[in-house]
């Protein structure tokens, strides 16, 4: 799996209705959070290893309803406790 961030501008008014979109009809969705910025929220995301970043963004998240900008933070490796990084 890979996955990946989503930073959503939204048009005004309509923050609410995009997150309640993205939870309830993208399998792909992890988290959404609300946040203060230059973008309403904060989305992650889980595609499988051979899918097309771009064209989700492209074909899923941009088309949602309200959807005013994106900005994606692709990730590398995450690193948890489990992985060795001296926590508890």
């Amino acid at each position: 799996m890979r996955q990946f961030f989503i930073f959503i501008k939204c048009e005004l008014g309509r923050t609410y209705d995009v997150a309640s979109a993205l939870v309830d009809t993208l399998e792909e969705t992890r988290q959404v959070h609300s946040v203060s910025g230059a973008f309403d929220l904060l989305a992650q995301f889980a595609v499988e290893s051979e899918a097309d970043i771009g064209r989700f963004v492209n074909q899923k998240v941009q088309t949602i309803a309200g959807v005013k900008d994106t900005q994606t933070i692709i990730c590398f490796n995450a690193f948890t406790r489990d992985r060795g990084l001296g926590g508890d």
